[in-house]
């Protein structure tokens, strides 16, 4: 949630960025806890927030987006 507020977006804008295939429900479910991203998406949201995928999946991180 951190990185779509931070850029601005949407769940369903999130969903449209990322561009594979993914509903504002998944986008939801993952920043609920309540569903684990495919590997494709962290590597989305890391690109286009231009951050590393470390700093997605470690929650010791702080993103400074």
């Amino acid at each position: 949630m951190q990185i779509r507020e931070a850029l601005g977006l949407t769940q369903r804008e999130m969903a449209e960025r990322i561009g594979i295939h993914r509903s504002r429900h998944h986008i939801s479910q993952y920043e609920r806890g309540k569903a684990i991203p495919f590997l494709e998406v962290v590597l989305a949201y890391s690109r286009l927030a231009n951050v590393t995928m470390n700093q997605i999946v470690d929650d010791d991180l702080d993103l400074k987006l």
